[in-house]
């Protein structure tokens, strides 16, 4: 079995999210679903200031680089992975692809943010723009990102993705819609069958969920250069809030639990996974709980597995 680090991080001053102190039980909670393993929990800085939030951000590191088996690192808001993405790049260079899911791009500067909440920028500071406490010392290049189901991006966050070369992939690229019927597809999910809207990628027609997964694996091999490694990042509200809403930030038109696992699977099914975070869980349904427990575990042991 491979040995797994489990690093807590119950971050959430560096969110925009009115109910962002939910995410210290999220980070509990995230931790607990994940069975065995070496643990730390990081203590985290009292502010947000970006003085502040480097204080938390050399913490993670310190567990980071101590960790001896596969890193799973559990938020708290998306600003959690900077440093566990950090170590990624400075270990894999550009083999390294990241591979965002998440319904926001994250991909402004204190300069172009709405809420100037550091989670916004989280991604766009490993590319090496940002506040400079928190810049990486070796910067991600942008056409090495593959953002994957962000459906609510800013003016800004637009404009660097198609500049920068940063491979984005809509919830439609990723549903694989492009294999359904055409009624169906300008309809959404609502038109499928219950079985499939419960069951995701598992219970559409194998096409579909093929046509999904091979646009994601031709977007990743691209990203990369060579033998690529990939760092599965992943923000909770990726997922479609009709069925899972725990989150700060929803936005409709999400992925399914199994859609999201599909894809994970396909990944971690053809490359190398350099490490996973999941953040962004604002505990305060039970249902979402009964959710997000099966998923978890079965993420973590599909990035555990050799391909």
């Amino acid at each position: 079995m491979t040995l797994i680090s489990v690093i807590e991080v119950p971050q959430w001053r560096s969110s925009g999210s009115r109910t962002a102190e939910r995410l210290v039980e999220g980070a509990r909670l995230l931790a607990e679903m994940v069975p065995g393993g070496d643990r730390v929990r990081v203590e985290v800085a009292e502010g947000s200031t970006p003085a502040e939030l480097a204080v938390t951000a050399s913490r993670v590191r310190a567990a980071r680089d101590g960790a001896q088996g596969f890193p799973v690192t559990l938020g708290g808001d998306c600003g959690v992975d900077l440093e566990p993405i950090a170590a990624a790049v400075r270990r894999y260079g550009e083999r390294l692809v990241v591979l965002w899911f998440d319904a926001h791009g994250d991909l402004n500067t204190p300069d172009t943010s709405p809420s100037g909440a550091f989670h916004g920028m989280v991604l766009r500071a490993l590319t090496g723009e940002g506040h400079r406490e928190l810049l990486p010392e070796v910067s991600l290049d942008p056409r090495r990102i593959v953002l994957a189901g962000a459906r609510d991006l800013d003016a800004a966050e637009v404009s660097f993705i198609e500049e920068r070369g940063v491979r984005h992939l809509r919830v439609e690229d990723l549903a694989g819609t492009d294999a359904l019927p055409d009624a169906v597809a300008q309809a959404g999910t609502d038109a499928l069958p219950d079985a499939v809207a419960q069951g995701g990628t598992d219970a559409l027609p194998d096409g579909v969920a093929r046509a999904g997964a091979d646009a994601l694996l031709d977007a990743v091999a691209r990203a990369g250069d060579g033998e690529v490694a990939v760092y599965v990042h992943i923000d909770l509200d990726v997922l479609d809030p009709g069925e899972f809403a725990s989150v700060g930030a929803p936005a409709r038109g999400g992925l399914r639990a199994g859609q999201l696992l599909g894809l994970v699977e396909a990944v971690a099914g053809r490359f190398e996974i350099a490490g996973l975070g999941i953040t962004e869980y604002e505990p305060n349904d039970p249902g979402d709980q009964a959710t997000l427990t099966p998923l978890v575990a079965a993420l973590v042991k599909t990035c555990t597995q050799t391909p």
